[in-house]
């Protein structure tokens, strides 16, 4: 079948190509009943603007890119669903385009140079592996803003939640509901990420803050993040007569793995052990017993993230800016609120119940 060009929707729409170019770039220039009239036409041809003939007609090609390790990791493909809906609240026409990482500094580096080739006009990028030096090399001209806890050099922007205090609010929880021996599960076996790292900090500064041990048998590391790996590694420290009353899991996997585990010790949750997860991916409500999670208000980091790039990709050029966006712990069967509530006092945390 022949591509649908910009000729074919102007004549099918009875207008000039000047408009149906103006309507496809969001031009505010054009009538509400014109604008709909042209959607309507380029509707039924299915016509798809080309990338290459956009960029040589304005040095744009429309297209943004949202680059992370891995989709199939929960959290992330409920965040670029979470991009995507803001990327289409800003009427910018913007469209985007995932990029997978795998976790690797290959993954990472290659989806630098394929943008710097000219196939996006702006990155979302969440990095695992490159340092914020490499960054900073690699990046050139490309307006990008960095996601999450991972390396960010000063000259580029980032957004992202605090960890630490996320972590200190969730270990100061389990402590409120009673519990002396709060382990944390997930964080990896080797090479350690800015997250897990970040969220062992706050993790032990919940348990200096209440007087609790830091003990190293209650960390609990796994081989990889998945639900396998935890529902193994939590089962092998069990069976090792590990023994803990209260669980941070580094994220809702390992915390779903977590859960599988006591189940088939017939350890009662939350009576026995309590577990707290992360990222309140949309499988935590329908959990049995369903899972208290801290939840990154992802909203509020796709639209910071989106408003900061576009004003990247229309000339700033000023010092990196980093901005924190609030979570709160949201609480279910899995470690319920505790009576009295003693929440710590942290700014950037609010509780849901």
């Amino acid at each position: 079948m022949a591509r649908v060009r910009l000729q074919d929707v102007a004549e099918h729409a009875g207008v000039s190509m000047k408009t149906v170019s103006n309507v496809v770039h969001s031009h505010p220039n054009v009538s509400e009943s014109m604008r709909e009239r042209v959607q309507r036409a380029i509707d039924e041809l299915g016509y798809r603007p080309n990338a290459i003939g956009r960029r040589l007609a304005t040095g744009r090609t429309g297209l943004l890119a949202l680059a992370f390790a891995d989709v199939r990791l929960p959290y992330f493909s409920e965040l670029a669903n979470e991009v995507s809906k803001a990327a289409a609240a800003t009427g910018s026409g913007y469209r985007l385009l995932l990029e997978e990482t795998e976790g690797t500094i290959e993954g990472e580096r290659a989806v630098l140079s394929a943008s710097e080739a000219g196939l996006v006009d702006g990155m979302l990028l969440q990095p695992s592996q490159m340092s914020s030096r490499e960054i900073a090399e690699r990046h050139g001209d490309l307006p990008m803003v960095l996601l999450g806890e991972g390396p960010a050099p000063l000259t580029v922007d980032r957004v992202m939640i605090d960890n630490v205090a996320a972590a200190t609010v969730a270990t100061e929880h389990l402590a409120n509901l009673g519990r002396t021996r709060i382990a944390f599960v997930g964080h990896e076996k080797s090479a350690m990420s800015s997250t897990s790292r970040q969220r062992i900090m706050g993790y032990q500064e919940g348990l200096e803050r209440r007087g609790l041990p830091v003990e190293h048998d209650l960390l609990i590391d796994t081989n990889a993040i998945t639900s396998h790996d935890a529902a193994l590694a939590v089962g092998a420290a069990l069976d090792r007569g590990v023994r803990f009353d209260g669980l941070v899991c580094r994220d809702d996997l390992a915390a779903i793995g977590a859960l599988r585990a006591l189940h088939e010790r017939n350890i009662s949750i939350p009576d026995d052990v309590a577990v707290i997860g992360w990222d309140n991916i949309a499988f935590a409500s329908t959990t049995f017993p369903s899972l208290s999670s801290v939840a990154p208000n992802t909203q509020a980091l796709a639209r910071v993230a989106l408003d900061m790039l576009a004003e990247r990709i229309e000339g700033f050029d000023g010092i990196g800016r980093h901005r924190i966006v609030d979570f709160e712990l949201v609480l279910r069967e899995s470690a319920p609120a505790a009576f009295p509530t003693e929440e710590p006092d942290l700014a950037a945390a609010t509780v849901s119940a």
